[in-house]
């Protein structure tokens, strides 16, 4: 039985309650909120329609996921993305529409499960999927106002460390004098990591433009380039060095030794990246540091690798590596034999962003790479909405904001457009 003087005591002491928080602030928050109009639960959002375009040539693709709640989702892929355009419309949107997106996993298995007999273990469609991948992941932190770093479980840091790619592009035959200038810009820049480019097709001393194996000029012009570098900024400051994969296996080992006086971060692929037991053979040849894997697709690309210890830096790239979710499992895999995760990333600020989730959301990050265009080609600031510096002495702060933080500028975008290919219809 209900005592009726206890109900009406409580009833009383309710009503002055609510009395008192209407009269605080807290109380005029709590009305506001509740006149704000509201969509509907999470569990209501359905996919309409996925749509893309392209920049650069057809190698930067942007994808759009819109649902039934005007929220959408963005993501980016690059490289092997021309052609995407067909993947997304004839197969990727037909597996999607009318799902809820908050099933990530599960949508991503269920496309690349729908091309294993149409390239789903890398290459083009696997990069098209990266981007369809990461935008779903924006659209659900969108959905439920989380940051992608806390849907994939938090973070171990709040900033993520880049190194600079100068750009510093071979085939303007570059000199020792260009690799220090560029070096101590980089450094004043506020970066504590730098990388350069070694491979020159055009190089005087080259014998023959098809024989991978560099000459003793060649060998002589590399190790003056970076020895330059490495006086001009001093011991403390990161260097590394790509090749891009143009030499053979006693180039790559020549090479590595030659450096080992300069303490390298890392050198980056000597070697294509198909053959494991080759790059393991140069691994094991010097103590330079062997970095690779921006061409390989899959947590399943990187297993053999890091079986092997074959390298002892991994670089996917996780604008077509498989996605972000991907990259997460990639990074987890390189744990376990203590290898760290230092992603390779040629993509927009909304690329650069969505590695930077994956790169606080792992423990054994390194190092994110960051491009010298973002500073020199405006188009990189017209095709990304942001409202925040993207970078402070060589760091990027972890977006807050739900989803990946980073929308894009349709604009901006159209003005970039690949001229040929559908823009976002």
């Amino acid at each position: 039985m209900v005592d009726k003087k206890n109900r009406r005591s409580f009833l009383k002491s309710s009503a002055m309650v609510g009395a008192l928080v209407s009269a605080s602030p807290l109380g005029a928050l709590h009305e506001a909120v509740e006149r704000t109009t509201k969509p509907s639960m999470p569990s209501d959002l359905k996919i309409t329609d996925v749509n893309c375009g392209f920049i650069r040539g057809g190698n930067g693709l942007f994808v759009k996921i819109e649902t039934n709640q005007d929220i959408y989702g963005v993501g980016e892929g690059v490289d092997a993305t021309v052609g995407g355009y067909h993947i997304i419309k004839r197969r990727f949107a037909r597996i999607l529409k009318g799902k809820s997106p908050l099933n990530v996993h599960r949508l991503c298995e269920d496309m690349r499960r729908a091309g294993v007999f149409g390239g789903g273990q890398s290459g083009a469609y696997v990069a098209t999927l990266t981007a369809v991948e990461s935008a779903l992941w924006d659209l659900v932190g969108k959905a439920l106002s989380l940051p992608v770093y806390q849907l994939l479980g938090g973070k171990f840091r709040d900033k993520i460390r880049v190194y600079c790619d100068t750009a510093l592009y071979q085939n303007q035959l570059p000199g020792p004098k260009e690799f220090a200038d560029n070096a101590l810009m980089a450094k004043d820049m506020g970066f504590t990591g730098i990388k350069f480019d070694l491979d020159q097709r055009n190089d005087p001393s080259k014998y023959d433009r098809y024989n991978w194996t560099a000459s003793p000029g060649e060998l002589e012009r590399m190790y003056n380039q970076l020895a330059a570098a490495r006086e001009a900024v001093g011991p403390y400051i990161d260097i590394c060095a790509d090749m891009h994969g143009r030499y053979d296996t006693v180039t790559g080992e020549q090479v590595a030794k030659m450096i080992e006086p300069l303490n390298l971060m890392w050198l980056e692929e000597p070697i294509p990246a198909e053959n494991i037991d080759a790059y393991k053979k140069i691994t094991d040849s010097t103590s330079t540091p062997i970095c690779a894997g921006e061409n390989i697709y899959l947590a399943h690309g990187f297993r053999k690798m890091l079986e092997q210890g074959a390298v002892d830096i991994i670089m996917p790239d996780l604008q077509k590596a498989g996605g972000l979710g991907e990259a997460q499992r990639i990074a987890n895999l390189a744990n376990l034999y203590y290898v760290p995760f230092a992603p390779h990333m040629v993509a927009s600020f909304l690329g650069a962003m969505a590695s930077c989730h994956v790169c606080a959301s792992v423990p054994n990050f390194m190092i994110l790479e960051w491009q010298i265009y973002f500073h020199t080609n405006p188009m990189f600031k017209e095709i990304v909405i942001y409202d925040e510096p993207q970078i402070e002495d060589g760091f990027i702060t972890v977006s807050d904001k739900p989803g990946i933080g980073v929308d894009i500028n349709m604009e901006g975008l159209r003005k970039y457009a690949t001229e040929g290919m559908p823009f976002f219809e």
